[in-house]
């Protein structure tokens, strides 16, 4: 378990400023993660990737020459946020476009797209690619829904290499795709690891038994099999990945790999080898020829007992690229010279620095509410009083269910969705405090919710919460006295975005469930006419019941998806969070009537 931390809801932030203060040498903070401390040559592709904290040395630990030139780093377990990645990107930027990565995770979909969007509006050439290598997640037919796991660093360091030998944005894309189309995973473990604070691990796997085919996100397996042996562990592995080649690898005899043995956090090294020695000799005998092989911790997963086995199938170039030496703070390969400092290089290092202080400037300002707002109507500020309420009502509920709406995440998932849940509401009703303190309209409190509930949570929920108060802060605005019909055009056109972000229907066992008849019922009762907290109480009781309901459903999207059968029984957790904050709601609508 982890033992050494303070708050656990800053965990992630001070393990970074640690870890920025250890590595000078190679990163540099800024607001959201880190980049190189040198920077990027200009015209040359950045390569930015990101996801949650728990993994070290993924995310941050990659950044460094021949790796990445920047890492946006979440919460634990939670993607970074839009505004967090854009601020990464925007730093690292040298002139040569960006090139965005990440695991295949709900959450890094959708806040990396938001922020590649971001970034095309500023001007700077973006695109984006997510890792999907682990096989256990989803069938070879569905190769795009895999999540991505200790594949990753094999994709992204040939596309950092690429980057590096200063090939454009478009050809450094096609290197990650190659990559990409040629990575396998694997994984098993023995035991499940346990967050900052928590009593208890997300899973557990009895005794003499192992779970097979895991995520790194305290997800449990897939399925239990006898505690193998090192060697048995091994075949398992090497057997697992042969079974499934590219379609341009029709016999692995002949062929290369690069092979990574990844621990995900409490397996010895010299365990890893002990099961590596066979990993070898039996990739060997199937005529692979091994290159430039990987045995350590790459992709963890706090404090996991478990470990997974990656194949990269290589052609020339991307061998080329797997050999090409990087010198990060955790990842080394071959030799680099010390960078050589021109005038260049410093000016574009002042600009960066520049922005980054800027940025930072703008989101501390933010945080402590020193930021003007615009000018609001008498109404609308009478109506941000009510949407403060509602807020604190909101931050009040989900810390009263934080740990019920956890247990409900790891029946399947991975258990973190009353701790973003918590983190998220907690910080949009500072945030709307401090906006509702210097006069802010409804609009304009809703809106700066909305960003730092997505900062705070990241994840996926962080993406649709800040969603969902975005489209409800453009419907009210800052002018008119907001009445139940514009309230109600709200909710609907955050239920409508929300489908349009994460591509969730009805029937998918999601927050969708809820929140589709909810805005349904809101519009019907406010069209007859009933007033805004009557109709309010009604749609929460539809609500309530949508919720419930979700318990008959199998998951099909998302980090629960892979786990579906266990979920039968057990409603939804971003589905009964909706529910219950619809309720809590209401109760501050009739004290605010």
């Amino acid at each position: 378990m982890t033992r050494l931390f303070n708050d656990p809801a800053a965990f992630a932030d001070e393990a970074l400023e640690g870890f920025t203060a250890a590595h000078r040498r190679w990163v540099r903070p800024v607001t959201g993660g880190v980049v190189r401390a040198t920077a990027t040559p200009a015209g040359q592709v950045a390569v930015v990737i990101g996801g949650g904290s728990g993994h070290y040395p993924a995310f941050s630990g990659l950044v460094g020459r021949g790796l990445a030139h920047g890492a946006a780093v979440g919460n634990v377990f939670a993607s970074p946020s839009a505004r967090q990645i854009h601020s990464v990107a925007t730093a690292a930027h040298g002139g040569g476009g960006v090139l965005l990565m990440y695991g295949n995770y709900a959450g890094d979909v959708l806040h990396f797209g938001q922020a590649a969007e971001r970034l095309a509006a500023d001007g700077v050439e973006t695109r984006a690619f997510a890792v999907a290598d682990d096989i256990s997640s989803a069938g070879p037919d569905e190769s795009a829904k895999r999540r991505g796991i200790a594949g990753d660093l094999p994709v992204f360091k040939a596309a950092a290499a690429a980057a590096e030998q200063g090939l454009p944005l478009e050809e450094v894309l096609r290197v990650a795709e190659r990559a990409g189309a040629r990575t396998r995973s694997f994984g098993i473990a023995f035991s499940g690891c346990t967050l900052p604070g928590a009593d208890h691990p997300l899973f557990t796997v009895p005794e003499a038994r192992m779970a097979v085919g895991l995520g790194i996100h305290g997800e449990p397996g897939i399925g239990e099999e006898a505690l193998p042996t090192a060697d048995e562990a091994a075949l398992l592995l090497v057997e697992t990945l042969l079974k499934e080649l590219p379609d341009d690898v029709a016999d692995p005899a002949g062929r290369r790999a690069a092979v990574i043995l990844n621990g995900l956090g409490s397996v010895k090294y010299e365990e890893l080898f002990v099961v590596y020695r066979k990993v070898a000799a039996l990739l060997g005998d199937a005529g692979v020829e091994i290159v430039d092989p990987e045995v350590g911790e790459l992709v963890t997963s706090f404090d996991m007992a478990g470990i997974s086995l990656t194949l990269t199938w290589l052609d020339d170039r991307l061998e080329e690229l797997w050999r090409a030496p990087a010198d990060t703070p955790a990842y080394r390969k071959g030799a680099l010279g010390d960078p050589e400092p021109d005038q260049d290089r410093a000016a574009a290092t002042a600009g960066q620095d520049t922005a980054a202080a800027q940025d930072t400037a703008v989101s501390d300002a933010a945080a402590s509410g020193t930021t003007a707002v615009p000018v609001a109507s008498d109404a609308s500020r009478r109506a941000a009083g009510a949407v403060l309420a509602a807020l604190d009502a909101v931050a009040r509920v989900v810390d009263a269910h934080a740990g019920e709406l956890g247990r409900i995440d790891a029946v399947a998932g991975d258990g973190d969705h009353g701790i973003g849940m918590r983190r998220g509401s907690s910080a949009a009703h500072r945030a709307a405090h401090d906006a509702h303190r210097l006069g802010a309209g409804a609009g304009t409190v809703l809106t700066r919710a909305a960003d730092d509930w997505a900062d705070k949570a990241g994840g996926t929920s962080g993406a649709l919460w800040g969603t969902i108060l975005r489209s409800l802060g453009t419907a009210l605005g800052d002018r008119d006295d907001p009445d139940a019909a514009r309230v109600a055009e709200g909710v609907t056109e955050a239920s409508a975005a929300v489908r349009r972000l994460g591509g969730a229907e009805v029937g998918d066992k999601t927050m969708v469930d809820v929140l589709v008849p909810f805005a349904d019922a809101l519009a019907a009762a406010t069209a007859e006419g009933l007033p805004l907290a009557e109709a309010w109480d009604r749609a929460a009781t539809t609500a309530t019941a949508a919720a419930a309901g979700t318990a008959d459903l199998l998951p099909r999207r998302g980090r629960a998806r892979p786990h579906a059968e266990k979920s039968l029984g057990t409603p939804d957790a971003g589905a009964h969070s909706l529910a219950l904050i619809t309720r809590a709601v209401h109760g501050a609508l009739l004290d605010h009537h």
